[in-house]
């Protein structure tokens, strides 16, 4: 899959699911598994996507502890760093 598509997909899963504002932990949950079925032969992008999906699985099972919205935030800029917007 190339890079463009895998953002298109990246950014597709993270558009769906529960409004972030309002449940920030199950927004988090309901983007892992999404995120994990993303696969891509660009190896540093891949590795970015599994980065994110580890994150916000982090962020749900810490019910939004301070140190997993810090693993987000970082994933989420590497992400947006191929992928501009791709987390918004």
């Amino acid at each position: 899959m190339a890079v463009r598509q895998a953002c298109q997909h990246v950014a597709a899963v993270l558009s769906d699911g529960p409004d972030p504002s309002v449940d920030p932990v199950g927004y988090a949950e309901a983007q892992v598994l999404p995120l994990r079925q993303i696969h891509t032969s660009q190896e540093p992008l891949q590795e970015m996507i599994d980065k994110l999906a580890s994150a916000y699985h982090e962020f749900s099972s810490e019910h939004g502890s301070r140190s997993a919205k810090a693993f987000v935030t970082v994933a989420g800029r590497q992400i947006d760093a191929v992928c501009p917007g791709a987390t918004e």
